[in-house]
């Protein structure tokens, strides 16, 4: 459409492909006034066996499937298709681009479950970080909260800023114990609260702000 220069931008037609306008400037198409939308952020309980996209050439179901919005969604980031909770979605692509970035190093808590009954000494090279495959984990929060001798699984909180993928099963795996859940309860300033499998929310303008602010502090 730019080729066939069916796009103008301040009422001047350009052709030339990447040409860059700013948010500002009136952009037109085939003489019809583009407006920004609406920038909206929603936040989900993903339930387990649910893809982390806005589609999936298997046909799987998928987060976006879920909410039910006028606004064209993208996962803020990603959420193992056998893990369930807090995950968010927006049509905010800078949003997008500053919660996925390592620079800003977004903490991220979940409620895990291990198969087996996991000790402290343990604990402390999750806490210092383990080798799994070509690279060592950052330095984990976690916290022991309970163990279940009679199922013989462990009930622990972990913290992580990488976020790489499955990582906290892979550096499970590396001290020889298995993930039998993980669940997402928080990310950034953002609590998942008392959301179900499968509901969720829009974000507040004021819970927005102080995401942006959360994020800010990286740049400081």
């Amino acid at each position: 459409m730019i080729k066939a220069g069916k796009v103008s931008v301040n009422k001047q037609v350009v052709t030339e492909l990447g040409f860059k306008a700013d948010e500002n400037d009136l952009i037109e198409v085939e003489g019809k006034l583009l407006k920004n939308e609406e920038k909206v952020v929603y936040l989900l309980n993903k339930p387990k066996n649910v893809i982390s996209s806005a589609s999936d050439d298997r046909g799987r179901k998928t987060v976006t499937d879920i909410i039910d919005s006028p606004y064209r969604l993208y996962p803020l980031g990603r959420l193992d298709f056998d893990s369930s909770g807090l995950i968010l979605l927006s049509n905010d692509g800078e949003l997008m681009q500053r919660l996925i970035h390592p620079k800003f190093e977004v903490e991220k808590t979940y409620e895990v479950t291990l198969d087996g009954m996991i000790r402290e000494d343990e604990l402390d090279k999750i806490r210092k970080g383990v080798r799994v495959e070509d690279y060592v984990t950052a330095p984990a929060k976690v916290e022991l909260l309970r163990t279940n001798q009679n199922k013989y699984t462990s009930f622990l909180e972990v913290t992580i800023h990488e976020g790489r993928n499955r990582e906290i099963r892979k550096m499970f795996k590396a001290i020889g114990y298995k993930v039998v859940k993980l669940h997402r309860i928080r990310e950034a300033n953002l609590e998942l609260g008392n959301l179900k499998s499968g509901e969720y929310r829009r974000l507040k303008p004021f819970e927005v702000k102080k995401l942006k602010a959360y994020l800010d502090r990286s740049d400081d």
